[in-house]
C-alpha cells in the first residue's frame, strides 16, 4: 500500500509531541503554535490514517491502541529524517552517532568510563548524553529520540513496553562534609532532622529508594530540603553546608575515598536498586547502540567483580 502523500512532516511532529506531553495544551506550548491549530493538524492526520490516535479528556490526551502502534514507526522515522538532514548540513554523509539518556545515579562513575572506552575503540563516534528524570528520558526513548537509557528506572510506570537489562545493584547512603558536627557526637544521630537534607526529586524512581531508607532507619528528614537530581549541585552544597545527602553510593564513592565526604554509619545500608540499560524493542538496534550496550555490560561486569572502579 502506498503512503498517502498528504501526510506531512508537521503531522508527525505534532503527533509525537502530544504523545510525549500527554496534553494538547502542553504540546502546543512546546511547538509554539495555538491549541486549535494543533487540534486541526491532529484531526487531519487521523482522517488521513482513518484511525483515532488519541482519547481526549479533561486529564489530557492518551494514545489509543492505534496511536500506540503508529508511534512505534513515527518516532524513528522523524528521528532518522532529522539525523539525515543534520548530517548533510554538517557535510558528513556517514554519521556515527548515538544518543543516550543518563540518570543521575550513573553519570558520575559508570558513564564516564563507558565513554572513555567507546572513544578509544571508535574515534569518530559522537556520543550525545541527555540527563533528566526517568519519566522524561523514557518518553524520549519511546518515540525514538534516544537509543537507550541507563540508570535506575525499574519502578517507573513508563518502562512498560520497553526492554530492561540489569547490570548491577547500587545502594543509597547518607553522606556529609568531613567536618560535620554529627561526626563528633554519636548522639547526634538521633537528631538528624535538625539539619538540612539533600534528596532526589519527589516522584522519581531514586526518591522511592531514599524514602525506603528513611523507613528502614526510622529517620524523619527536616522540612529544610534541597531536592534535585544534579550530582554536581548536591556535592557542592553538602561540602559547604551542614546538609545530609541521601546519595547513590556510586555518585559519592570517589568523594568518600578521597575524604571530601564522609558516610554516616547507620549499621546497615539500603539494599540497593537495579541499575541497567533500557531499550525500545520497537526500534532497530544500530551498530553504535550495540557498541554502547557492550561497553555498559563490560563495565557493569567489572563492577560486580570488584575490578572497577
Amino acid at each position: 500500500m502506498n503512503i498517502d502523500t498528504r501526510i506531512k512532516f508537521r503531522h508527525l511532529v505534532c503527533f509525537l509531541e502530544v504523545a510525549r506531553q500527554g496534553s494538547l495544551a502542553r504540546a502546543a506550548d512546546k511547538l509554539a503554535i495555538s491549541q486549535p491549530a494543533l487540534s486541526k493538524t491532529l484531526k487531519e492526520l487521523e482522517t488521513l490514517l482513518a484511525a483515532v490516535l488519541f482519547e481526549r479528556s479533561k486529564k489530557g490526551a492518551t494514545l489509543t491502541e492505534a496511536g500506540a502502534a503508529f508511534l512505534r514507526y513515527a518516532g524513528p522515522s522523524v528521528q532518522a529524517l532529522r539525523e539525515g538532514v543534520n548530517s548533510l548540513r554538517a557535510g558528513i554523509h556517514e554519521p556515527v552517532a548515538i544518543s543516550v539518556g543518563v540518570l543521575s545515579t550513573v553519570e558520575s562513575l559508570l558513564v564516564p568510563e563507558v565513554v572513555c572506552r567507546l572513544h578509544a575503540r571508535h574515534p569518530a563516534l559522537v556520543i550525545s548524553v541527555v540527563t533528566g528524570p526517568s519519566a522524561h528520558l523514557l518518553s524520549q526513548l519511546r518515540v525514538g529520540e534516544l537509543d537507550l537509557v541507563v540508570g535506575r528506572m525499574t519502578d517507573s510506570p513508563l518502562i512498560h513496553g520497553l526492554a530492561f537489562e540489569h547490570l548491577y545493584s547500587e545502594s543509597m547512603t547518607l553522606v556529609v562534609c568531613n567536618d560535620h558536627p554529627v561526626l563528633a557526637n554519636p548522639q547526634a544521630h538521633r537528631n538528624l532532622e535538625d539539619y538540612p537534607w539533600v534528596l532526589p526529586l519527589a516522584g522519581t524512581t531514586i526518591r522511592k529508594f531514599a524514602d525506603a531508607l528513611f523507613v528502614q532507619h526510622g529517620i524523619t528528614p527536616s522540612r529544610q530540603r534541597l531536592e534535585t537530581l544534579s550530582v554536581a549541585l548536591s556535592r557542592r552544597y553538602v561540602q559547604c553546608s551542614q546538609a545530609i545527602w541521601v546519595a547513590p553510593f556510586d555518585a559519592v564513592r570517589q568523594d568518600l575515598k578521597q575524604g571530601a565526604l564522609v558516610e554516616l554509619e547507620l549499621g546497615a545500608r539500603e539494599p540497593g536498586g537495579s541499575v541497567g540499560l533500557c531499550t525500545n524493542p520497537a526500534l532497530p538496534v544500530t551498530p553504535q547502540a550495540q557498541w554502547c550496550m557492550e561497553a555498559l555490560r563490560e563495565v557493569g561486569q567489572e563492577y560486580l567483580e570488584g575490578k572497577y572502579p
